[in-house]
């Protein structure tokens, strides 16, 4: 159904909507919105809600990084097992199998570039199935999840009198 598309297309770019302002945006009615929204959840189709937040305008800065890791992937199980020994961890924010050069990306975030530093030799490099891991640190965030995070820019350009 379009509807169920559209619906998640708008909470995805901003879980603050109501099911009344999405119902006008959707031109459906409410109760259909919010059925469709719960039956969503349900489904574990929506897994949540959050905020975006650009941590560089508050006190508390972590630090964000992507870790690449090269695995052996296990019989019968694949890269499934040694992901969600990961992925558990409450550092992790996502993990994504890959294709290329890497089996897994991680991001991270902890408190400071030591921690996530002790983070990957301590938690990840040792794990059995580990071959490899390569960390880069974000310096700054530009753009995450459609959102930008930059000042909009101004308009610099000069005025010409004729």
């Amino acid at each position: 159904m379009k509807n169920i598309e559209e619906i998640l297309s708008l909470l995805e770019k901003n879980a603050k909507l109501t099911a009344a302002e999405i119902a006008v945006m959707t031109d459906s009615p409410i109760a259909e919105v919010e059925k469709i929204i719960a039956d969503l959840e349900a489904q574990h189709i929506i897994l949540g809600y959050g905020a975006l937040v650009n941590w560089e305008k508050t006190t508390a800065s972590p630090v964000t990084a992507l870790i690449e890791v090269r695995v052996t992937p296990q019989r019968g199980q694949g890269f499934d097992n040694i992901a969600q020994r990961i992925y558990r961890h409450s550092q992790v924010q996502s993990c994504y199998l890959m294709s290329g050069g890497f089996d897994l990306m991680v991001i991270i975030e902890d408190k400071s570039l030591k921690e996530v530093a002790m983070f990957v030799s301590e938690k990840i490099a040792p794990l059995e199935s580990v071959i490899s891991t390569q960390t880069h640190f974000i310096l700054k965030k530009y753009k995450m999840n459609g959102t930008e995070f930059a000042s909009k820019d101004e308009d610099n350009r000069e005025a010409i009198v004729l």
